[in-house]
């Protein structure tokens, strides 16, 4: 027994230090080259493992870690759900924008909830009809209904990081990007409890009449709903509760463990102990934590941290997928599948193109929203399959229900087909889209801005070293003195630079002031909130002083500045009350207010 314990722990050990090796090969290829998208790079490396495999499976070190990763590394769905999409979802969701994510709802929502249910129903009902006629031998006739549902809502959950990667090289307008990251941050949460559903139906062996009557269709999505909604209210809460501790501390290694245990904390109080979606509680929390923790829970320091300990988390993750996927899908099997991956792909690619264009003619119709058709079209071509989907194919068993082995590693060559292509020819051809459509805005000034802000950052904390080297006698005077000359002329000529850029192009400051607004409101409303919690003011004084915030706060997403060169563009509510007290407050339209204290 301790022999077969420790050689389980030797196999775990060599799958992890060959993911490490790759995860760097990855790595230092993708900085050497510089153009070519991690997960783009990830799937070259599955695809490379799976052509070793089928070449040199005979061989002695190779047939040991196919055996290892195939038969003795128990990839199944509760490890796939508790272990693997953890760190995927939550740093998606804590990279996430949430207040761009709520300017841009009304799409999102639509092509991410009803949007992608609805395309798993097309393409499970065309993919009954198509696949077992692509399919060969027994397989084409165990391509039941529920099968079919299961590949699509395997398939259909969105991976945008080499996409946006792409956007922001290339300029792309935000919009769009909030766009394409909010769909695929909500419609992978929705897709996986999707699959939950009909994996075990299809893992119970239901017969697919089931989904016909109206009864039992109705248990299930009214579960569908319940278990969503739970899922969003213990993230809500786990979030709150670590947030709670973290806005008390300012230890970056213990803020790390503590989004560690809620990553996994959520998903586990969900899944297992509350039965609600522990994937849409990890989404909630990573979407809590990235933006009001990393917020007002954060020093930059541990901010950076956090994220980059994520990043690498979801890198690693995403190494291991693409490594197991290749030793699973030898390259011999995935040819052999030729047909049914081509099949699955135009499918693909039609289910989210009658998704996409029809939503968009809905909500351009209903003037709720504008998505222009040059977006529609990238949002098409831009609807990437990677790391999401295979992590689920993973997760299922070889055999038990409907599942048979033969079923089960056509749905993986499947899945690995439609990855392969979704990120290597769409990928690689979206910025020759962008291009054709006219879809970039990033003008040069644009470009100019971002270049002169950079470098003043750079100047400024560079004169805050050389400050604090002074401050703690590491340099002389004199030393300092000629550091401060050399980056205080810098910061002068970098400043001028951009009041300039301002006054030709006034376009660029507007947009800098409503940004910069808009933090500074959040910084208010947030000092408020703890005002009131600490008992310095009256709930009652705290919520009129809160609402007040709020409106500036739409103000400044409409749009429109609450703050003028000359006049103030908002009279206070506290101005109101002092006034009435026979206080001299001054006007909020004189702009030249002088100070009375002595």
């Amino acid at each position: 027994m301790a022999a077969e314990a420790g050689s389980g722990i030797v196999d775990s050990l060599i799958v992890l230090l060959t993911v490490f090796i790759i995860a760097g090969g990855v790595g230092t290829l993708v900085a050497k080259i510089g153009d070519v998208p991690y997960t783009i790079a990830l799937l070259l490396a599955g695809l490379a493992v799976s052509v070793i495999v089928s070449v040199y499976a005979s061989v002695g070190a190779v047939g040991q870690f196919r055996d290892i990763v195939v038969e003795n590394l128990a990839l199944s769905h509760d490890l796939i759900l508790l272990v693997i999409l953890p760190p995927l979802l939550f740093e998606g969701a804590a990279t996430t924008d949430l207040e761009r994510l709520r300017a841009n709802a009304v799409p999102i929502l639509t092509l991410a909830v009803p949007g992608l249910l609805v395309s798993v129903v097309l393409l499970g009902g065309v993919g009954l009809v198509v696949f077992p006629a692509l399919a060969s031998g027994a397989v084409a006739a165990q391509f039941s209904l529920l099968i079919s549902l299961l590949f699509a809502a395997m398939i259909l959950p969105t991976d945008p990081v080499s996409v946006l990667a792409l956007f922001e090289e290339m300029g792309a307008p935000e919009r769009l990007s909030v766009l394409v990251e909010g769909e695929s941050l909500i419609n992978d949460g929705v897709g996986v409890v999707v699959f939950s559903t009909l994996y075990v139906l299809v893992v119970d062996g239901a017969n697919p009449d089931v989904l016909f009557d109206p009864t039992e269709l109705s248990l299930v999505l009214g579960e569908l709903v319940v278990v969503s909604l739970g899922g969003a209210v213990v993230g809500l809460i786990a979030g709150y509760a670590v947030y709670s501790v973290m806005v008390t501390l300012d230890e970056q290694m213990t803020e790390i463990v503590l989004t560690l245990v809620l990553a996994y904390g959520s998903f586990l109080l969900a899944e297992h102990y509350l039965h609600v979606s522990g994937v849409i509680a990890t989404v909630v929390a990573g979407l809590f934590i990235g933006n009001r923790g990393a917020e007002y829970a954060m020093s930059p320091r541990t901010k950076i941290s956090v994220f980059n300990t994520w990043e690498t988390a979801a890198f690693l993750v995403n190494t291991f997928i693409f490594i197991a996927i290749g030793v699973r899908t030898p390259i011999l099997r995935l040819i052999s599948n030729w047909h049914l991956i081509v099949g699955a792909i135009v499918l693909v690619l039609a289910a989210r193109a009658a998704i996409v264009y029809p939503s968009a003619f809905l909500l351009n119709r209903a003037r709720s929203v504008d998505l222009p058709r040059n977006y529609q079209h990238v949002m098409v071509w831009g609807g990437l399959h990677a790391s999401i989907p295979i992590a689920l194919v993973l997760g299922l068993p070889r055999s038990g229900g409907l599942l048979t082995p033969e079923l089960t590693q056509t749905l993986e060559s499947m899945v690995f087909g439609v990855a392969a292509f979704s990120l290597v020819v769409q990928g690689l051809t979206m910025g020759r889209l962008l291009d054709r459509l006219g879809v970039v805005t990033r003008s040069e000034a644009e470009e100019l801005y971002e270049l002169l802000v950079g470098r003043r950052r750079a100047v400024q904390e560079a004169l805050d070293a050389a400050e604090a080297l002074y401050r703690d006698g590491e340099i002389p005077r004199g030393v300092y003195e000629d550091f401060e000359a050399e980056y205080g002329n810098e910061q002068e000529d970098l400043s001028g630079a951009i009041a300039r850029l301002f006054e030709r192009h006034p376009e660029l400051r507007t947009e800098q002031l409503l940004m910069g607004e808009r933090r500074v409101l959040q910084q208010e409303k947030s000092a408020l909130i703890d005002a009131v919690r600490s008992g310095l003011i009256a709930s009652d004084v705290g919520d009129r002083l809160t609402e007040e915030v709020d409106l500036k706060l739409d103000s400044v997403r409409s749009g429109e500045s609450t703050v003028k060169e000359v006049e103030e563009g908002y009279t206070e509510f506290w101005r109101e009350r002092a006034r009435e007290f026979g206080l001299d407050v001054g006007d909020a339209d004189d702009g030249d207010r002088t100070d009375t204290a002595e």
